[in-house]
């Protein structure tokens, strides 16, 4: 295999109870956790969606219901197992940059633990695909290693096809042969410059110095400055219908603690 891993990598996948990243649960989640010896651990596990439903649309998409969970454990049962799983590695996903990823964050956040995306090199396989082929990840399956899926939008199915096309994209391309998650990241992640993982805060440069607001009649300008000038913009961030680690990331800000950002 030809990716090259400097610490562990977790390929993962969601099933959830809707596409609202604030206000949706996960009910499934799969993984594959890959080593640099090439140890590689799987698991998938099943949670109960605290009192959400699961609407028609979401059931045809995964095949899950309220039945199915009835007797699985909360997110939060199994947040320090999970975390403890993520904490060590970087990730990939397929379209887990705009979704899984900010959907896990959440979780981890409602049930009291921080998820710090500073700690992770995010490699999105749909970003590589699509800037590479344009296409969804049941075509990339088709196209990068020869094979149908069997059981699509099932979590454990689509965690494996996942890494699986990754491997598989890393060997196509020669000039993607050898290189690292971390290189991959800075290549193929809207990531980079994300300061929290909705992008509602961006770093001004690679550098890593300043914060600039990423959304609204702000964006652009600095927020250190804007919290400063517009007093009660801060609180209208805390209050509205924005993801607790936007919360999370405006708090920081606003009270000069920026470097625990990085």
């Amino acid at each position: 295999m030809s990716l090259v891993l400097k610490k562990p990598l977790v390929i993962f996948d969601v099933e959830t109870t809707g596409l609202d990243i604030v206000n949706d649960r996960i009910i499934e989640l799969s993984y594959v956790k890959v080593w640099p010896n090439g140890k590689e651990e799987r698991c998938t596990y099943r949670f109960n969606p605290d009192g959400r439903n699961i609407p028609e649309e979401s059931f045809n998409v995964h095949h899950i219901s309220l039945e199915d969970l009835k007797d699985e454990p909360l997110f939060k049962e199994k947040a320090d197992e999970l975390l403890s799983v993520f904490m060590d590695a970087d990730i990939a996903g397929f379209n887990s940059n705009r979704f899984d990823i900010p959907i896990l964050a959440e979780e981890f956040l409602r049930a009291g633990k921080e998820f710090n995306a500073s700690r992770h090199h995010f490699v999105d396989v749909q970003i590589i695909y699509h800037k590479r082929e344009k296409r969804d990840l049941e075509a990339a399956y088709r196209f990068y290693c020869g094979k149908e899926m069997e059981n699509h939008h099932a979590a454990s199915c689509d965690t494996d096809v996942t890494y699986e096309v990754l491997k598989a994209q890393v060997e196509h391309y020669e000039d993607l042969n050898g290189m690292s998650i971390e290189e991959l990241s800075k290549d193929y992640s809207s990531h980079t410059l994300n300061v929290d993982l909705a992008g509602r805060f961006v770093w001004t440069n690679d550098k890593k110095v300043a914060v600039a607001i990423n959304f609204g009649k702000y964006r652009g300008q600095l927020a250190s400055e804007v919290f400063m000038r517009d007093t009660g913009y801060y609180g209208w961030i805390c209050n509205a219908d924005f993801s607790r680690d936007t919360k999370r990331v405006a708090t920081l800000i606003k009270f000069g603690k920026i470097e625990e950002l990085k």
